[in-house]
């Protein structure tokens, strides 16, 4: 069995809430969301619904073009790159796939950020904070345990997972980044297709 590759997004934006959250526990990173894929096209988190709305959240796809990623001249941000068996990865994505089903019933878990500040631990069937989300998602999976409740998982503690560090910067640049890879990527493989019809003819 071949292995597989989740991505983790530890994010910070420049919302009220963001900086509220910042100054309280003086963390680096205040959003946490979960990836299939590195060019991170398959997103997902708990967030705003709408926008402009800090009070109505929900289990969202998101998009670094759209919402507050897009209104924010920088995000800073750390992504991780977490190896996972084909069994772990296909659970998941099953998890992600109820998740998206139902949609509809979930909602951000705005008391269980009270009870994260406090240390309260309080775990509700369908409502989630963003690192409370990723953290089950990884746990639930097999992948990680922290051997604490959900809701008091942070964002800063996904740090603690094992994983690889593919990209810190600014989040807006990032699809550059990924853009000159291909780029070089292309390049390496067409001078390597001419050596190969090199040694042909030599």
């Amino acid at each position: 069995m071949r292995n597989q590759y989740l991505y983790i997004v530890l994010t910070r934006t420049n919302t009220v809430m963001s900086r509220l959250i910042q100054i309280i526990k003086n963390d680096s990173y205040t959003h946490a969301s979960i990836s299939l894929d590195s060019n991170l096209h398959h997103m997902y988190s708990f967030g705003r619904k709408y926008t402009f709305n800090p009070f109505l959240g929900r289990f969202k796809k998101e998009d670094i073009d759209e919402g507050i990623y897009k209104l924010s001249r920088t995000v800073p941000c750390v992504i991780m790159e977490v190896q996972v068996s084909e069994q772990q990865y296909e659970r998941v994505k099953e998890l992600l796939e109820q998740f998206i089903s139902n949609r509809n019933i979930y909602k951000y878990n705005y008391i269980g950020l009270l009870h994260n500040l406090i240390k309260k631990s309080v775990c509700y069937d369908y409502r989630f904070l963003c690192s409370e989300f990723v953290y089950h998602i990884l746990n639930e999976s097999g992948i990680v345990e922290f051997n604490k409740s959900r809701n008091l998982v942070s964002p800063e503690n996904l740090l603690d997972i094992e994983g690889k560090i593919v990209y810190q910067g600014d989040l807006k640049h990032m699809d550059l980044l990924y853009r000159a890879q291909e780029i070089e990527e292309i390049k390496l493989k067409e001078l390597n297709a001419i050596k190969e019809l090199s040694a042909i003819y030599e």
